[in-house]
This record gives structure tokens, C-alpha cells and sequence, in this order.
């Protein structure tokens, strides 16, 4: 499977190179970074740590996923909506890990699946795809006399709060409540608050240092209460679920799938 990655000079842009390079059954076939980056022309391996690939980076992704089967894309929301059309176009498949997607940016991603495999996921890992279930039979198992708080802390440099787990983590108590999570969703708390709101779902917020990614569910009740948490060392993890979700998602037709799908949740 010939696959591009896009940002491959960012943080996850190298590692998806590493893991494309690593991964049996695929092959780096494009890099592509924004124009006048200072990295066009350079080896997309050598960028990568790895020996040369002999993948020169470039800024045409059109031609790139016209000669392709896939792209890797953890990005930005807009260069993630302008590649999802390319790969409509091209009729290939798109693995997006891009968080801070708005629901207008999720509707143009179901538009471009009409023709485009695409696979999206607030996060790419196998641990995450389980918490998300676990969280969800749980809130459906306990009901709205537990209170649910989602806390989360990533490295300084993070943009978007909260992280795009985060929310797929409050989808997935919501789903299980039965409730839309926009009309329960609490994400600040500041000043004199009053009680707490029955069957909201908080979220807390944390940044610093270099972590790559810590996220608790707790559903507190009257007496006890039952935490479910994941911890991630290593970003190497989600790249290698994105080429993974690359290859499952080769042969199907087009559609917008998630990482459940891919792990058969």
C-alpha cells in the first residue's frame, strides 16, 4: 500500500514516516509539507532519524495522492478539510488523527467519504479505543446518579482544549447515557459555580511539561466511586494504529469509519 504523510516534518509526521517505514505491507510514497518550508527536498527519512528513503518532501500533495493509496494526516482542521477533498478526488483512502475538528468540519468529512475511505479518531490507540467502550457500557450501566468528570493532560505545546480523546471519551459516556453531549457538557468551572448540575459531563483541563497524553473517566457516586484511565509514553503508538487503520481500510468500499470499526468494537 503506497502511503503519503502529510506534515512530515511535525512531531507525528516523523514518527508516521518511522512507522510507514516499519510496517510490513505499505511503503512511503510522498511527503508533503506547506510551501516554503525549509524541509522541501530533503529526504523524508533522513528528517525522520531513519536512512534515506529516497522520498524527496514536497508541497504538491495533488500529485501525490493521485500516484497513492493513502494519506496519514495529523495536521490542522483546515489542512485536514482541503486533503480530504484531495482524497475524494483520488479515491483513496485518509487516515485522520487531526483533533479540533468543529461539526462543520465533520460534516465536510462525511461529504468527502462518499468517495474517500476515511478513518477518524480523536485518537489512533488500541488502549483508547478500549477505555472508550468500557466508558461507554459503564455509563449505561450506572445511570445519571453517578456523576461522570473527564480530565486530561497533554505537553505545553498542545493547541486545542479539550483534547480530542477527551471529547471522543465524553461522546462515548454520553452515547451511553442516551444523551447528546453538547446539552450536558460542562468544560469550564470558575468562580462561584453553585452545585454541580445532575447528568453533566465535566471536563478538566491540564498542560505541561511533555506529556504525551494522560486521560481519566471517573464516575463518582454516592460512597464510591470507579476511575478508568489511560496512560500514553510513547506518540509512536498512534502512528502505528494510523498505518494499521491504513491497511484495514485498503480494501473497503468508501465511507467514514472510526478506530471501532477498525479493531471490530
Amino acid at each position: 500500500m503506497r502511503l503519503v504523510v502529510v506534515g512530515a516534518d511535525g512531531r507525528m509526521g516523523r514518527m508516521l514516516v518511522r512507522a510507514v517505514a516499519e510496517a510490513e505491507g505499505c511503503t512511503l510514497s510522498a511527503a508533503i509539507e506547506r510551501p516554503g518550508s525549509p524541509t522541501l527536498g530533503q529526504d523524508a527519512g533522513t528528517l525522520a532519524g531513519l536512512s534515506p528513503l529516497n522520498v524527496a518532501v514536497t508541497d504538491d500533495p495533488l500529485a501525490a495522492f493521485a500516484a497513492a493509496d493513502g494519506v496519514l494526516d495529523f495536521t490542522t482542521p483546515a489542512a485536514t478539510i482541503h486533503f480530504a477533498e484531495l482524497a475524494a478526488q483520488a479515491r483513496i483512502v485518509h487516515i485522520v488523527g487531526t483533533t479540533g475538528l468543529s461539526d462543520a468540519d465533520r460534516e465536510q468529512l462525511k461529504a468527502a467519504s462518499y468517495h474517500a475511505r476515511i478513518v477518524q479518531s480523536g485518537n489512533m490507540s488500541l488502549g483508547i479505543n478500549l477505555m472508550a467502550e468500557l466508558v461507554r457500557r459503564v455509563a449505561q450501566s450506572l445511570g445519571a446518579e453517578f456523576d461522570i468528570e473527564i480530565c486530561e493532560m497533554h505537553h505545553r505545546m498542545k493547541v486545542d482544549a479539550p483534547s480530542g480523546t477527551a471529547l471522543m471519551l465524553g461522546e462515548a459516556a454520553a452515547e451511553g447515557r442516551g444523551v447528546d453531549l453538547k446539552t450536558v457538557r460542562v468544560s469550564t468551572r470558575d468562580g462561584h459555580t453553585g452545585a454541580r448540575k445532575p447528568g453533566d459531563i465535566g471536563f478538566a483541563t491540564l498542560r505541561g511539561g511533555t506529556v504525551v497524553g494522560d486521560h481519566s473517566v471517573m464516575f463518582a457516586g454516592a460512597g464510591e466511586s470507579l476511575t478508568i484511565s489511560h496512560h500514553a509514553a510513547d506518540r509512536g503508538l498512534f502512528a502505528t494504529g494510523a498505518v494499521k487503520a491504513a491497511l484495514w481500510a485498503h480494501p473497503k468500499p468508501p465511507g467514514l469509519y472510526s478506530m471501532a470499526d477498525v479493531l471490530g468494537l
